[in-house]
């Protein structure tokens, strides 16, 4: 992380990460409420910087959104203290709690500020944002929702996912997109189980890692600099190959977790939802492998002065995290023993 960080903005990313610790581990709403703002005040001075204009007002839409979910889930914990309403009582009290919380995960159809805030920060800082901050919402979600309501939601997030990325060149835009496509995953993950969950989240947390910082290193924003660019090959083929496991291609880690979802909702007949979310997927597969296709499969001319900004002994440190991407098959065969 001390390649990313300022040494100033290091008390902010400690705050961050304290912010989550007291909101899972909070007995009650009002507690879990604040450790959401405090997470949300400790956020702001990361992502903003005065001598950057786009930067100040991805700042400015990240707070004014949060904001309006914070309120309204501000309000409906009120309710419920004062016995106005039950969170358990009926399906609409059940959705207007599960709304806030899915606003601020990013969750369809509540996504249309994540694509726009994503493409105004820096890798580090979109990781945080597809990662790290999606640790709380999640945690919140799990303690009370609608099942159908929810089934409704990770259909829309497969789909707006995988839909809304084909069209994108821009590499922060597809990563928004994937994550979005990956949310429905994850809430299907804690619905089933929190084990189940926590597995999904670190392998995803991993593989985000090792792509923001190889997009960090070679300072990439848009896809077709991956053509111009002079690249090694077996650069090309580690960004492929990570892609393809963040994807779920079967050889690799990312499929574990998902072969272990697709078993469950087969097991219980759930064959509609499992087919949306294996084709969905497909297609999340199709943007990742057009990424890299004009970079490794067309001939053009490579100019001396087209050389990328990479800085070799910092990648080198990331060879091992790349190489557990793809011990997916032999985990996979492990975990039929047990």
């Amino acid at each position: 992380m001390y390649y990313f960080l300022n040494s100033n903005k290091m008390l902010f990313l400690f705050v961050l990460f304290f912010s989550t610790l007291i909101s899972i581990s909070s007995n009650s709403w009002i507690g879990c409420w604040i450790g959401l703002e405090i997470n949300l005040l400790s956020f702001i001075p990361l992502i903003s910087n005065t001598k950057n204009l786009l930067s100040s007002e991805t700042s400015l839409k990240y707070f004014l959104i949060q904001s309006i979910a914070s309120i309204n889930f501000l309000f409906i914990i009120l309710l419920n203290m004062y016995s106005l309403m039950n969170f358990n009582s009926n399906i609409l009290n059940m959705i207007l709690l599960n709304s806030p919380i899915l606003m601020k995960l990013g969750s369809a159809p509540f996504h249309f500020w994540f694509p726009n805030i994503i493409e105004g920060l820096s890798w580090l800082n979109c990781f945080i944002l597809m990662t790290w901050q999606k640790i709380t919402p999640m945690i919140l979600l799990s303690y009370s929702y609608n099942f159908n309501f929810l089934i409704f939601i990770i259909i829309l997030n497969s789909i707006i996912g995988a839909l809304g990325g084909i069209s994108q060149s821009s590499l922060r835009k597809i990563m928004s997109f994937s994550s979005i496509n990956n949310l429905s995953w994850m809430i299907l993950a804690i619905m089933i189980s929190e084990n189940l969950w926590m597995n999904y989240f670190l392998i995803y947390f991993l593989l985000n890692f090792i792509i923001c910082f190889m997009f960090y290193l070679l300072n990439l924003l848009y896809y077709n600099q991956l053509f111009f660019f002079n690249l090694k090959l077996n650069i090309k083929m580690l960004l492929l190959l990570n892609f393809l496991s963040l994807g779920g291609l079967p050889p690799f880690l990312g499929f574990m977790p998902k072969w272990m979802m697709i078993n469950f909702l087969m097991f219980n007949k759930m064959f509609l939802i499992n087919f949306i979310l294996i084709m969905m997927s497909l297609i999340l597969l199709f943007f990742y492998t057009r990424i890299m296709f004009s970079s490794l499969l067309f001939n053009h001319f490579k100019f001396k002065w087209l050389k990328s900004n990479m800085k070799l002994n910092l990648f080198n440190k990331i060879n091992l995290l790349i190489f557990f991407s793809l011990m997916g098959l032999p985990l996979s065969t492990f975990l039929l023993y047990f």
